[in-house]
């Protein structure tokens, strides 16, 4: 599923998956982070479908 410009323009962007993995855990809610099409940066989603993960370096 492909993003929508509007909602790629009103969500927080971050430039790295894991700078957007830490703003997950700070949020206190279940939140995973995905690269937008659009922007190419990563955004958080509460959603499971039609997203890959974003895995940790390592």
């Amino acid at each position: 599923m492909r993003t929508r410009l509007s909602i790629c323009a009103r969500k927080a962007r971050y430039e790295s998956g894991q700078e957007a993995l830490l703003a997950a855990e700070r949020s206190g809610l279940v939140l995973r982070p995905y690269r937008c099409d659009r922007c190419g940066r990563f955004h958080l989603t509460s959603r499971t479908k039609g997203k890959r993960m974003v895995r940790p370096p390592g």
